[in-house]
């Protein structure tokens, strides 16, 4: 799956083109590599550095979403390493 249509549908960005935003400005890391393009391909196991807000966010993905639904579904796509 793309990146920025799991940022999408796990809901860490509200539309597709702010996730690309945020990938195109260097932001985004997979498995501590920073992303650099926007349709990297993103699988199950791989682990995502996030800015949220003013911090950092450090997940795992253990499931890849079929849809962008309630924020309950999302989060039991993937696991926060960072708490």
């Amino acid at each position: 799956m793309r990146l920025d249509l799991l940022l999408c549908r796990l809901r860490f960005a509200k539309s597709r083109a702010v996730a690309q935003r945020w990938i195109g400005e260097g932001h985004i890391r997979c498995n501590g590599e920073r992303v650099v393009r926007i349709d990297r391909p993103i699988t199950a196991g791989d682990v995502l550095t996030l800015p949220i807000g003013r911090g950092v966010r450090v997940i795992a993905i253990e499931t890849l979403p079929e849809r962008r639904g309630p924020a309950g579904e999302a989060q039991a796509h993937y696991r926060v390493l960072d708490a």
